[in-house]
């Protein structure tokens, strides 16, 4: 059976790291099938490559590349996470990699890559993903231990998420904006779990308020439930709570971005 390997980062489009990247996955194990899951994250946003990891919630269990480096060649380690679905993630120690294992069971392992033998040598400084990162990812699609990269790293030492986990006190949500998405919704860093516990079903309505303004929004389960223009707020396909516009643009209606901060409440 083929093993799956993922490869993000933010090269964007017609970049050769990416076929680099691909091509050293191959060198070292062709019996893999690579996935090119994103390579549109904007440049060195840490925030939108924790999200974009987060989307492999829906990713066969598999070696889990990201790429968004602002500080490659410093003292900044690379690492593999082991989560308990049984991935593995492989990438910076900056935080693109952490919010991960809140959808995938939690982290069983990490360890630091140091071990050039799994490197492709000589080490590039400021190409990480093609010299180490797509290697130690093709390595462990072949049955390589973690142990064999270097040595185990307490989890609580990494650095940490870009952004936290949603509060649920006293009947209200207290989020955060995390991804702004090409239509203009706005995802947050609300689990379903609780958005659940909050009660807010399809055919309620909630309070949004936030720094500089409030709206009431219909609960829904798609777009299309609310007219054209209309805003509406849903569970997302990515395991996040999502408000949107029906053929518009949230974001620019009601002039919010990524990081701010919002309160949701039940009517």
């Amino acid at each position: 059976m083929e093993k799956i390997i993922t490869l993000s980062s933010d090269f964007g489009k017609q970049t050769q790291g990416i076929g680099n990247m691909e091509g050293v996955i191959y060198g070292i194990n062709p019996h893999t099938r690579v996935i090119h899951l994103m390579h549109g994250i904007p440049a060195f946003d840490l925030m939108a490559a924790a999200r974009t990891m987060e989307t492999v919630y829906h990713m066969p269990v598999g070696f889990h590349v990201c790429v968004v480096d602002p500080d490659v060649g410093t003292t900044r380690k690379g690492v593999i996470i082991k989560v308990k679905r049984g991935d593995y993630l492989i990438g910076p120690d900056n935080g693109c990699l952490m919010t991960a294992p809140r959808l995938l069971g939690g982290i069983e392992r990490v360890v630091e890559i140091t071990n050039e033998k799994f490197m492709i040598r000589p080490v590039s400084p400021i190409f990480h993903g093609r010299h180490i990162f797509a290697p130690a990812a093709a390595h462990l699609s072949r049955g390589e231990s973690m142990d064999s990269f270097g040595k185990e790293l307490n989890p609580a030492e990494l650095v940490s998420a870009p952004y936290g986990e949603a509060v649920l006190a006293e009947k209200k949500i207290h989020a955060e904006i995390i991804h702004v998405h090409h239509f203009g919704s706005l995802h947050f860093n609300i689990l379903h779990s609780v958005w659940e516990s909050a009660g807010f079903e399809p055919g309620k309505k909630v309070r949004l308020t936030w720094k500089q303004g409030k709206g009431v929004l219909p609960v829904t389960n798609t777009f299309g439930e609310v007219a054209q223009g209309q805003p509406l707020i849903m569970k997302d396909d990515y395991q996040r709570i999502e408000a949107a516009v029906n053929q518009g643009s949230f974001a620019q209606k009601y002039g919010l971005g990524v990081g701010d901060k919002i309160t949701i409440e039940g009517l």
